[in-house]
């Protein structure tokens, strides 16, 4: 199982670019600020919602979005699974396909970490070092691009629930991000966000140790949702596609009566923005 997604993710990760295909772009005017989304390998083939949810709500808040079709995995899987030759050769990939200085951002605190902690290692003593040192700083996670813009009053709508959030290992630990994603709930209205739940748990993904560890894998993903549900929540917000999957996959089954969201779907659903492509609907200033 673990050489079939290996494979799986070097075929995705080297990828040839897709010709004919077009640049997505919001259309914003000269004065707007541009931003280019980087969309990880679990959003691009199972939850496409992700990443037009981010679209939108970029372009919500007055962001123009950009996006290439050419960008490639950003080699974690190899990486993780210590394949560092095909990482790195992903890697170079990755950069090769965000010209210029302007800023990416992502849905995946893994995919960001990879790239901001481990990039520099992988390219040690070699001429494209300086490229890499410069190209990892352009890159945020969600929360962390809100929080660097100060956009949260630009974040208004309207929720419900009783709302638990889990924080993805790589986002806390490597990225330290903690109160971001919870600042970027509280701008929303009409629904509880349960404190108590957000404590800072592993849910059992991990890449790789959810194929070579599926049972120790699949009780922490239990163990994680019982948290939840014991300290009330009835919906869980998550900042991590991989950490999304495992816990969708443990409610169904497990047959638990729980929702289990990004935090930009949330967000999208609050501000009337759904996860249809909106290229026009954008705030004024």
């Amino acid at each position: 199982m673990e050489q079939i997604f290996f494979l799986f993710q070097v075929l995705h990760l080297l990828r040839l670019p897709k010709s004919g295909k077009q640049h997505l772009s919001t259309g914003a005017l000269l004065d707007e600020k541009q931003v280019t989304l980087f969309i990880p390998c679990l959003v691009d083939q199972l939850y496409p919602e992700i990443g037009v949810a981010l679209c939108n709500v970029l372009s919500a808040i007055g962001w123009s979005v950009n996006y290439t079709p050419e960008h490639t995995c950003c080699g974690q899987p190899a990486f993780n699974a210590g394949h560092r030759p095909e990482a790195k050769q992903a890697a170079a990939a990755f950069v090769a396909a965000f010209p210029g200085s302007g800023e990416i951002v992502t849905v995946s605190g893994s995919c960001t970490a990879m790239v901001r902690v481990y990039y520099e290692e992988l390219f040690q003593e070699d001429a494209r070092l300086p490229e890499v040192s410069r190209f990892v700083g352009r890159l945020a996670e969600f929360s962390e691009f809100i929080h660097r813009h100060d956009l949260y009053h630009k974040i208004q709508g309207v929720q419900r629930g009783r709302v638990g959030f889990h924080n993805s290992c790589h986002s806390f630990r490597e990225l330290h991000i903690e109160r971001e994603p919870l600042r970027i709930l509280r701008c929303l209205d009409g629904f509880e966000l349960i404190e108590s739940a957000n404590k800072q748990i592993c849910c059992g993904f991990g890449g790789v140790f959810y194929l070579k560890y599926s049972t120790i894998s699949s009780a922490m993903g239990g163990s994680r949702l019982q948290y939840f549900l014991d300290a009330g929540a009835d919906t869980v917000v998550a900042n991590d596609p991989g950490c999304i999957m495992q816990m969708r996959q443990e409610a169904a089954s497990r047959k638990l009566n729980i929702r289990i969201y990004h935090l930009v779907e949330f967000l999208a659903q609050a501000m009337g923005l759904g996860c249809e492509l909106n290229l026009s609907k954008r705030s004024a200033g």
